[in-house]
């Protein structure tokens, strides 16, 4: 029998607005952010479907942490102790880098932020200097200091609105991922002016699968699916298959695909502009911002998925490629070794990077 591991999106009226509703994440999904207060968005906002021929007796573990629902498939020798030691991992993630617990690295940063440095974590460290190494590298496309510019537009909160023309502009000088100060010899972090505040949501999420693979290699399994609210990494093989992994269609939430990847050893994760919004005065806002403007990117595109051997790369990249559009985007998917992509533009055209291996499922949409 064929199971299909599916996210459900739920949409709802409210205050007059349709809006995606988010199980209070812990990350926002921001223009990193990615997205991503990048809240991680989870079993609401993913774009990415798992297809797999697998019955219903194959060791699977389901648990809600990064304010999503993650889902763990062992399909040889899974033992409890290897699902609990995932598991223990994930939740230390959490732990040190959610936005939403106070006592987390990320919240001391930004609250003494123009007043003095933290020592944090050396995991909370390691991501932290990723993030910034992502920021440089795309222009500032992905930039972990965006959360005083999420927070302001609150987009998946009962608060969600569209901020004046002056609240955007206060906001910007705040958001600049160059006032970020690393000491590394004392695993240090400072933000140079006051109502800064970092967001690790695009990238953090892509940390946790990477660790929980890690883990998963560690004990000697051979097959597994790690699935961590859309932030997919496959090991092994489907039974001597490719893994098929859908992509959400664009502006539907009744789970269709518009087509499906095979892929074997890699990860998957997408950023679309469907995820998280509102719509006010039938003008669609969605939770990718450009940290530019401070409004959310308008790139023509739809969704951006990319496929590579890194979560945490594919976490950043996903949603900087979206901020700085096809053209500029390929420019830096290019500039890092066996990454692909699938774009899904606004006209419902797709783009692919040569040597994607990607199936349309819905003939409304067409290759370029």
């Amino acid at each position: 029998m064929d199971c299909k591991i599916i996210t459900i999106f739920f949409s709802q009226k409210h205050r007059g607005k349709t809006k995606i509703r988010c199980a209070k994440p812990l990350f926002n999904c921001f223009s990193i952010i990615p997205s991503l207060h990048l809240r991680l968005c989870g079993i609401f906002c993913i774009g990415l479907f798992i297809f797999s021929a697998c019955a219903f007796r194959e060791p699977s573990r389901a648990f809600f942490s990064l304010g999503t629902l993650c889902t763990i498939t062992l399909y040889e020798q899974g033992q409890n102790s290897v699902y609990n030691e995932i598991i223990f991992r994930i939740n230390e993630i959490e732990n040190l880098m959610s936005v939403n617990i106070p006592s987390s690295d990320i919240s001391r940063i930004n609250a003494a932020a123009g007043t003095e440095k933290v020592q944090v974590h050396k995991d909370t460290f390691f991501v932290i200097e990723r993030a910034v190494f992502f920021a440089r590298l795309g222009g500032g496309a992905f930039d972990p200091t965006v959360g005083p510019l999420v927070s302001l537009w609150g987009i998946g909160d009962l608060n969600e609105r569209i901020p004046s023309r002056e609240e955007i502009e206060q906001a910007l000088p705040l958001i600049n991922w160059r006032n970020i100060f690393l000491d590394s010899e004392t695993c240090s972090v400072y933000l140079s002016k006051k109502g800064m505040a970092l967001d690790l949501g695009a990238i953090a999420k892509g940390y946790a699968t990477d660790e929980a693979a890690k883990i998963i290699k560690n004990a000697g399994i051979n097959r597994a699916i790690v699935d961590l609210g859309g932030n997919i990494i496959t090991i092994g093989t489907n039974k001597n298959r490719p893994w098929r992994i859908g992509i959400q269609k664009p502006g539907t939430s009744r789970g269709e695909t518009v087509g499906v990847l095979q892929i074997t050893e890699k990860t998957v994760v997408t950023s679309g502009s469907y995820e998280r919004f509102f719509i006010e005065n039938d003008r669609h806002y969605h939770h990718l911002f450009s940290p530019f403007t401070g409004y959310p990117a308008k790139t023509g595109l739809l969704s951006v998925t990319i496929i590579t051997n890194i979560s945490m790369n594919a976490d950043a990249l996903s949603t900087a490629v979206f901020v700085l559009g096809y053209e500029k985007g390929m420019e830096l998917i290019n500039t890092f070794e066996d990454t692909e992509a699938v774009f899904i533009f606004e006209d419902k055209s797709i783009i692919t990077t040569s040597n994607t291996d990607f199936n349309l499922t819905d003939n409304s949409f067409y290759f370029k």
